[in-house]
């Protein structure tokens, strides 16, 4: 029975065109040694399982290797090469320091790097984990790492650069890897497949690099659980999600489209279906989020290469894409983000996600997806109301080859309640005008965008068809009513002291001081209680300044003059016939 050896140290790159996505580092260290500019300090920092360490030891063997090739890569074949492949080199070092952080173990190294190489050009000294060393053995290795013999050659990796102390990083060339592309992943498993004879779905390989989060040896690592519970080398899909215990993104398609048809008993059920799958609901909602974000970004072309996804997997979110407008999905998005919010404290944590699905459910509340069918128009065209009527430019049509759907909206009424078309009676005009003026200062509920569009066109629509009450006197008798049902004091009074002037549609308003002028600045509901009051959608205020208005500016200026102690005293005996007596007492003589 031969050895097994995992797939991360079988395929471990030994050049540096092997490396998986940090061609920017290769390249930069290819270069130097090119143009024979190495740095005797290098600071390789980044994820777990990018390639740090993988990059240090091909940089070693590249330094003391013989016989490069023209690329300046390790030949591979020259006694240094085969000493540090074998793992008996004496020029190339490699310290854990994870397990060797005391100041000890750095006087060690010191020690060792004082002795010149025996054989090659360079002592190479790879230290893994650098961030673990303790304060103490950071500053015994400070001096030596600014100036070790010609010689000797640093290479420091970690994962947390945020703890190395900025004196190290100043003395070291730092390289930042990057997380490693799905796309680079999975062409790095099809090339394994290829070579170990085994048959995988490419979207199978897709769900092994999205749970490996950016790590190609967490990828190589799942890859060789999945070879070895699948049988006859295969990897499907099906195999891979059931192993990997990933929520299929099918669940995430048909809950979509169920929700969007407003079908609440079969979201609930479908949910309750994953559930008993054993998955959590934090798990879910992070799951539908990331769905409801790749239907976003499936809408534009420009973003499609957003989604690392096969592209038969891209293909079906261009689809349903296609068949849900951008208000759906943005509104679906922000009850996802609320409910993963508030998750944590939820007590009932099944309940709290359901809701948020039948809040999905329920957008056709404001979007309602129709089936475009005859019998279908026919009832529509009874259901159409006036409101509806006035604002038929804001409906929206979407239809699709494979799937005719007709996006109606539905009306909202000025306090944000939502009527269906069939529950909605018009009211008359005179009514709907007292109604909007009795509820001007209730701030609408927030809504859905299309929706508070007819809000506004449904307004407009009605002032500009009321007939105009604007004059002078009903003018002071709005700002008398506006005035008289302020809360504020301090604006109650700028009100009342305020002078009004009416020129056509414009009201010219003249106060006493700036400060007054930025109270009614400040009333943003004024401008709009005026119009609604007078039945004039055109009216705008004009504000302007004279001081003469102001009380303060009439006042005689009273100057004050300080009185000298023997004021003080005069008047006090004035004032006081004690004090007056206190001073014949003691023989004052305040006079002299």
């Amino acid at each position: 029975m031969s050895e097994f050896i995992v797939s991360a140290r079988k395929y471990r790159p030994t050049r540096f065109s092997d490396v998986v996505g940090q061609e920017h580092v290769s390249e930069t260290l290819k270069n130097a040694l090119r143009q024979e500019k190495i740095a005797h300090a290098f600071l390789f920092c980044g994820p777990r399982g990018v390639g740090k360490t993988t990059n240090a030891r091909i940089l070693a063997k590249i330094l003391n290797c013989i016989n490069r090739t023209s690329d300046f890569e390790a030949c591979g074949k020259c006694a240094s090469c085969v000493s540090f492949e074998s793992n008996s080199s004496f020029v190339i070092f490699e310290l854990d320091a994870a397990s060797n952080s005391s100041v000890e173990n750095i006087r060690g190294l010191i020690e060792q790097v004082r002795i010149p190489p025996q054989s090659g050009k360079y002592k190479v000294f790879i230290i893994d984990e650098v961030h673990m060393l303790s304060q103490s053995a950071f500053n015994a290795f400070l001096k030596t790492l600014e100036e070790p013999p010609p010689y000797a050659i640093f290479i420091l990796a970690t994962t947390e650069k945020h703890k190395i102390l900025p004196t190290i990083l100043s003395r070291c060339q730092v390289f930042d890897f990057k997380r490693i592309t799905n796309a680079a992943i999975v062409a790095h498993l099809m090339k394994i497949c290829a070579l170990e004879i085994i048959d995988a779905d490419e979207a199978a390989l897709h769900v092994v690099a999205s749970k490996s989060d950016g790590s190609l040896r967490d990828a190589l690592s799942i890859f060789d659980r999945l070879v070895s519970a699948s049988k006859n080398n295969k990897l499907e899909l099906a195999h891979v999600v059931q192993n990997l215990n990933v929520l299929d993104f099918d669940y995430f398609f048909k809950l979509t489209q169920e929700a969007a048809a407003s079908n609440e008993s079969e979201v609930l059920i479908i949910f309750d279906e994953i559930q008993h799958n054993g998955f959590e609901g934090d798990i879910f909602i992070q799951g539908f989020a990331e769905h409801l974000r790749q239907l976003l970004v499936s809408k534009n072309p420009k973003t499609l290469h957003l989604i690392e996804q096969s592209e038969s997997v891209k293909q079906r979110y261009t689809e349903q894409a296609s068949l849900l407008p951008t208000s759906f999905i943005l509104t679906a998005l922000d009850v996802l983000n609320t409910c993963d919010i508030n998750y944590k404290m939820a007590r009932s944590k099944r309940l709290h996600v359901e809701l948020a699905l039948l809040k999905i459910a329920h957008i056709s509340n404001y979007t309602q997806f129709v089936p475009q069918t005859s019998e279908k128009k026919n009832t529509d065209k009874q259901q159409i109301t006036p409101v509806q009527k006035q604002n038929q430019k804001s409906v929206t049509a979407v239809s699709t080859p494979q799937n005719n759907i007709k996006v109606e909206t539905k009306h909202k009424d000025n306090l944000g309640t939502t009527l269906a078309p069939k529950d909605y009676e018009p009211k008359p005009e005179s009514a709907r005008v007292s109604e909007m003026k009795t509820n001007y200062s209730v701030a609408p509920k927030i809504g859905n965008l299309e929706s508070i569009a007819l809000d506004i066109a449904a307004s407009e629509a009605l002032l500009s068809e009321a007939v105009s009450r604007l004059s002078f006197d009903n003018l002071k008798e709005s700002w008398t009513k506006y005035t008289e049902t302020h809360e504020r004091p301090s604006v109650k009074s700028v009100l009342k002291t305020a002078v009004l002037a009416l020129e056509g549609n414009r009201v010219n308003v003249t106060v006493g001081s700036t400060m007054s002028k930025n109270f009614i600045i400040q009333e943003q509901n004024l401008p709009d209680f005026l119009r609604f009051d007078l039945n004039e959608p055109n009216l705008s205020l004009q504000i302007s300044i004279d001081e003469t208005l102001n009380p303060d500016s009439q006042n005689e200026v009273i100057v004050k003059r300080y009185l000298n102690a023997r004021e003080k005293i005069k008047l006090m005996m004035e004032v006081n016939p004690l004090v007056s007596a206190l001073a014949k007492r003691l023989d004052l003589k305040p006079d002299e």
